[in-house]
């Protein structure tokens, strides 16, 4: 489940935003300034944060280029009423990598959170291939060799992080961190029990595997015929 930070001091819109991301699929975390914007930013990762630039407190371009002077490259849309050609380029040059102007229209705000969150993870389509399993990311579809495949909230979300870094053994702290942020101390125990329900789903009724285990280290999803001698299915 993708991560989003709402960076807005007008409370009925952020909460509004939001609670139009959850509904989406996204878990969505409201900032109402930014020095708390930093401070969440200096403790949870996020996939995308929507910023607005009139905040009290710090504002949104400083909020910004505090993001890239410390090499933190989380993709930012510029969420504002500054709708000046002089603005929309001061805010892309201090590191934005989108800009709408207020007031906007909800499909195209997520549309615009979609791409964002696609390029973040250096995809340029909403369909994820791994090898014969198809995970449409915009509608939360999933096939395997043609066959659909029904996924709960967090399985999907679980599949979902493994997909955006196929390849890449994924530990089960940072499973954790993603999936239940905020829900109390990790527990890898739980993060288990949900591979295992996944590879129920995916790898059960097929003779080449998908998910993987690093023993020790965590857990990969990749078609790779060659995966390291210490990667192995349970």
């Amino acid at each position: 489940m993708e991560r989003v930070l709402i960076v807005e001091d007008h409370h009925r819109l952020a909460d509004s935003i939001a609670g139009g991301l959850r509904d989406s699929g996204y878990a969505a975390d409201v900032a109402y300034d930014g020095e708390e914007a930093l401070r969440r930013l200096d403790t949870d990762e996020f996939d995308l944060i929507i910023l607005d630039l009139m905040l009290p407190r710090k504002d949104g371009l400083t909020v910004l280029r505090t993001l890239r002077q410390d090499g933190r490259r989380t993709p930012v849309l510029c969420l504002t009423a500054r709708d000046t050609t002089a603005d929309k380029i001061h805010g892309l040059d201090s590191g934005a990598d989108d800009y709408l102007v207020k007031p906007f229209e909800w499909p195209e705000l997520l549309a615009r959170t979609r791409a964002l969150v696609r390029r973040g993870h250096g995809l340029s389509s909403d369909v994820i291939e791994i090898g014969d399993l198809r995970i449409d990311t915009r509608h939360k579809s999933i096939t395997r060799s043609g066959r659909l495949i029904t996924l709960t909230a967090k399985e999907y979300a679980l599949l979902q992080l493994l997909a955006f870094r196929r390849d890449r053994v994924i530990s089960r702290t940072e499973i954790w961190e993603h999936l239940y942020s905020g829900e109390g101390e990790t527990n890898s125990n739980v993060v288990d029990v949900y591979i295992g329900y996944l590879r129920n789903k995916i790898d059960r009724d097929f003779s080449k595997k998908l998910i993987h285990t690093r023993r020790g280290m965590g857990y990969v999803l990749s078609a790779s015929e060659e995966c390291p001698s210490d990667v192995a299915a349970q």
